[in-house]
């Protein structure tokens, strides 16, 4: 490869995000993916109006639409009482082009963005292809790639950027701590046929709700609902995660039986944040530098968001149009921003959902209710939780 190339590890939204936008400013890419393909598991599936706004001058976000669902509104809302606060995001359609949340999994745009990289000569993606060590000097980065077969090559490149998630060998390699801790809860992924509109009363796209001492989540997708549980106490992963366990809590919220269970799966949740995003010529970004919780959905969008800011700082570097600082300040705009608003909202968001307190749900509830009935209230809560102010704060840092 080019040794004024730039090597990416990991070909998840972010990784790829990174690949296709420096690849359209002309820098040599090579992404290196230790999985054979996309999985298409259940992942995140939230994209916010800015995300939106950011891909649809490459044409991304029309083909995001044309396979995913427009959800205008969102919930907070009460299973037993159907009591609810509804956010209506046409109240910022000022400030966005897409006033909404689209809900397509993250697989959709992981192929659209194949797709268009794999037209673009400076971009190489290579699956099947686990990075086993990274080191640097001064001059350039080698990164030593293991294939499906075991042989081992290295690869060199003036920058590598680590999109390789919670446990990053770029990140390792950086010797920078990852600081946070992991949530005690676990998360159980349901996907259902099941029409939960058709029993819950004014149901939006995108619903958290709180019911007995417990609280789970409704995304509607375009053919699928997911569902958000957590296990009953002292119930194994592998418990919750049976036919019967997944079945009783649907029961439990549709008083029926007549239901499928389609796909599945657990997980742990972290909240965590590299303490520096840069070191030398190894910088990180999307899960590889901050982990939180997936309530409001702005993981991935945050991953997303690192990606654009740090492609435009690359292409200058390469054109000759700055230098490296770019990328010192690459960290000053995004470092803040994960830890401040994503990783504090995304746990907010967590501590509300996990009230179970009757008096202080409704005294949640309430306050919510105050802030959707006054305007500009309400369009401060939005802007803050859509993650368009924390990109306007970002790029007022210099």
């Amino acid at each position: 490869m080019n040794e004024n190339g730039v090597i990416i590890v990991g070909g998840g939204p972010v990784g790829l995000t990174l690949a296709w936008r420096l690849a359209t400013d002309g820098v040599p890419v090579r992404l290196f993916e230790a999985a054979s393909e996309i999985p298409n598991q259940l992942r995140a599936s939230t994209f916010h109006p800015p995300t939106l706004d950011l891909f649809e001058d490459g044409g991304i976000t029309a083909e995001l639409l044309a396979e995913g669902r427009v959800t205008p509104t969102w919930q907070i809302r009460m299973h037993e009482t159907g009591e609810r606060v509804e956010f209506d995001l046409s109240v910022i359609s000022a400030h966005t082009r897409h006033p909404y949340r689209l809900q397509c999994p993250q697989a959709v745009l992981c192929r659209v963005l194949m797709e268009r990289i794999m037209t673009i000569d400076p971009v190489v993606l290579t699956f099947s292809a686990r990075v086993m060590a990274v080191t640097q000097t001064d001059n350039e980065v080698t990164v030593t790639v293991e294939d499906s077969d075991g042989a081992r090559t290295d690869h060199r490149a003036a920058w590598v950027v680590g999109c390789d998630g919670a446990r990053s060998i770029v990140r390792a390699a950086m010797g920078v701590e990852f600081v946070g801790s992991v949530y005690p809860e676990t998360t159980i992924l349901v996907t259902t046929h099941f029409p939960f509109e058709s029993i819950l009363e004014g149901l939006s796209g995108v619903n958290y709700i709180w019911k007995d001492d417990s609280t789970f989540s409704l995304l509607r997708l375009p053919d699928v609902w997911r569902c958000s549980f957590h296990p009953l106490h002292g119930e194994s992963e592998e418990e919750a995660l049976s036919d019967g366990s997944i079945m009783s809590k649907l029961v439990a919220i549709t008083t029926t039986r007549d239901t499928n269970i389609l796909q599945r799966r657990a997980y742990r949740v972290h909240r965590r944040i590299a303490g520096q995003y840069r070191i030398g010529r190894l910088v990180l970004a999307g899960d590889a530098a901050h982990l939180n919780s997936p309530k409001g959905g702005m993981g991935m969008n945050g991953g997303i968001h690192d990606a654009f800011n740090m492609a435009d700082k690359l292409a200058q570097i390469f054109r000759g149009a700055g230098d490296e600082r770019l990328l010192d300040l690459y960290e000053r705009q995004r470092l803040p921003i994960a830890r401040d608003d994503i990783l504090a909202q995304a746990d907010a968001n967590r501590t509300r959902m996990n009230e179970t307190d009757p008096a202080r749900r409704l005294a949640s509830l309430k306050r919510l209710q105050d802030i959707a009935s006054d305007l500009d209230r309400c369009k401060a809560h939005l802007l803050r939780s859509s993650m368009i102010d924390g990109l306007r704060r970002a790029a007022a840092i210099t």
